[in-house]
């Protein structure tokens, strides 16, 4: 730890550690990007689906129940036949969203340098 560097900065429940744990699925990122993008910061549960077609709906429902926890969306339920749910971003939702689209845009500008890295085992990456 570097001198004069208050204890709390380093704590395990410290501000920078408590945001990656929102991260800790890959999907959260690109939901809140599709959700703030492609659908204007509100979206049935159908439409997010069809916009992340490679995330299965129980990945997609648990995620968005993780990001309802966290408080970055919030999830109405209307009494429809059949019952249908909205998710719509939070004002913490979408301050959030800004430096996603950071990191996005740097991964665009610098897509040629990431397709060059070598994939992870475990990666599904060809």
């Amino acid at each position: 730890m570097k001198t004069g560097t208050p204890e709390a900065h380093w704590r395990e429940d410290c501000a920078p550690r408590r945001v990656l744990e929102l991260f800790s699925t890959k999907w959260t990122s690109m939901v809140l990007h599709t959700l703030a993008v492609r659908h204007d910061g509100i979206a049935r549960s159908n439409a997010l689906h069809r916009s992340l077609p490679a995330v299965s709906k129980k990945m997609l429902i648990q995620t968005l129940r993780d990001m309802e926890h966290a408080g970055i969306v919030l999830r109405t339920e209307y009494p429809t036949v059949p019952p249908s749910v909205e998710y719509t971003l939070t004002p913490l939702g979408r301050q959030l969203v800004e430096p996603i689209e950071l990191i996005y845009d740097w991964a665009r500008r610098n897509a040629g340098a990431l397709d060059a890295l070598q994939p992870r085992a475990t990666s599904r990456r060809r």
